[in-house]
């Protein structure tokens, strides 16, 4: 590597690691002053609240890779153009490719860096805050585990099994609850299509379903089209963390692609794993769209990045916005997981490619 790339390129990790710092900062200042109540009112150490304010560090420069990366090859461009040592570049016969190379380089090695984190480093942090929130916080311990997209709880007296498709919503698929007796038979089995809760009534509401009860030595069956039923938990005994599935590695993920068996959920395990890799290699094509924009609004109103900077995070956020819509839709099953991972990518790479070939003309 030459002494230019070199110097470009510790441009870029200069302003990164600043724009970094910037950014985790204003995040984690926001964040300690929403939860430190929280830790103080329960008497809990000053330690195990910066402990947990640490480890949310990794999981705040995950979300932002993107627009990190995007922010540090528009800031390190930027001040080039504002010293005059663009111009001086040009002047000198290097063209512009050459010198948004060390930029692209140092945005492949960032990405590379958030994808070993994803796989080694996110799920023990994140595991971690988990614990700390959920369980040492908030007393909410997490009753059952989580195998194939299937949930299955173990309540004060009975055993809880079902499919939770939105975790944001208290309805359930495929639900189940058992009760045994100290002989280890089932007194009652109750299995239903949907189950709902219903929060005025604090009770569930069981649809298409059949309810199996022990008389002595045999079991009355009766099936049921909608049946109200008050079991000892409620729907808010369920833990299950908003990140839960961001404590699994990369490789966790793509194990779950071959766990699952309806083809819905199929579909959504593909769409998490491709959508987590896709989000973290969403910088480079937002840095090949990011630099000519900035050379545009140079030439169109001058050499201040108060313009080129918001433009950027404009950017950024249609990227978030497409990105996240495109997730919701392959999820739905209306456009394919792949469709649904690459399409911005390659929309912004053609443009970015297409706009930089126009500047350096």
């Amino acid at each position: 590597m030459n002494l230019l790339n070199r110097y470009l390129l510790g441009q870029f990790v200069k302003y990164f690691f600043t724009v970094n710092a910037g950014f985790v900062s204003i995040y984690l200042l926001v964040d300690f002053f929403e939860k430190f109540d929280d830790f103080s009112n329960r008497g809990k150490p000053l330690a195990l609240a910066l402990k947990y304010f640490l480890m949310t560090i990794p999981y705040i420069v995950d979300q932002l890779g993107p627009v990190l990366i995007l922010l540090s090859g528009v800031i390190s461009m930027g001040i080039l153009n504002h010293t005059n040592e663009l111009t001086a570049l040009k002047a000198g016969g290097i063209p512009l490719k050459s010198i948004i190379r060390p930029f692209l380089v140092g945005s492949v090695i960032f990405t590379v860096l958030f994808v070993a984190a994803a796989e080694f480093l996110l799920p023990v942090t994140i595991a971690t805050t988990n614990n700390i929130w959920f369980e040492q916080l908030k007393g909410m311990v997490p009753l059952g585990i989580l195998r194939n997209n299937r949930y299955y709880y173990k309540g004060q007296s009975g055993f809880y099994s079902f499919s939770w498709p939105n975790t944001s919503r208290f309805i359930f698929k495929d639900f189940s609850y058992s009760r045994w007796d100290e002989t280890y038979n089932i007194e009652i089995l109750v299995t239903a299509k949907f189950a709902d809760w219903n929060d005025e009534k604090s009770l569930w509401v069981l649809k298409n379903g059949q309810i199996q009860k022990k008389d002595n030595l045999d079991y009355q069956i009766k099936n049921f089209q909608t049946k109200q039923l008050r079991l000892p938990e409620k729907p808010e005994d369920f833990l299950v963390p908003a990140n839960k599935s961001a404590e699994m590695s990369l490789t966790n993920l793509y194990m779950e692609i071959s766990r699952t068996e309806v083809e819905h959920e199929i579909r959504a395990a593909q769409t998490t794993f491709l959508g987590r890799i896709s989000y973290m290699l969403l910088g480079i094509p937002l840095l090949l769209l990011g630099l000519p924009i900035l050379l545009f609004s140079y030439r169109k109103w001058g050499r201040d990045l108060s313009i080129a900077i918001p433009a950027s995070c404009g950017l950024a956020f249609l990227a978030w916005g497409l990105w996240g819509s495109l997730q919701s839709l392959a999820i739905a099953g209306v456009v394919s997981p792949i469709v649904a991972a690459t399409s911005i990518h390659i929309i912004f790479s053609f443009a970015g490619f297409f706009l930089l070939i126009k500047n350096d003309r």
